[in-house]
């Protein structure tokens, strides 16, 4: 969706939408018409809405929260490269994994 489907959709200000991608809480892709959101460009931003409204974080928690996430969503990736790592292993080395997983 382009930036006025965008606010349209939070129901927020183009001013706005760009204080957001100017601190990278945003990063839109870039195309001749302008910034294109994707679904979960749509979800941080109702995040940003949430933790900066009724929530009441300053733009530096903000910057926290975003990182933050960024970083688990990062996480999450590589979990799922080494679980399907794990998943094309022979059947004994997949439980010898998992044993030493549950000890930990």
């Amino acid at each position: 969706m382009n930036d006025s489907e965008f606010c349209e959709h939070l129901e927020i200000e183009v001013t706005v939408l760009k204080v957001w991608v100017e601190q990278h809480w945003l990063v839109p892709r870039h195309a001749d018409s302008g910034w294109i959101f994707e679904e979960d460009d749509l979800a941080r931003a109702r995040l940003i809405q949430d933790l900066t409204g009724p929530m009441g974080v300053n733009d530096d928690g903000i910057d926290v929260a975003m990182q933050l996430l960024d970083q688990v969503h990062g996480l999450r990736g590589r979990l799922s490269a080494l679980m399907a790592a794990i998943r094309s292993q022979d059947p004994d080395i997949q439980r010898l994994i998992l044993s030493r997983i549950d000890e930990a």
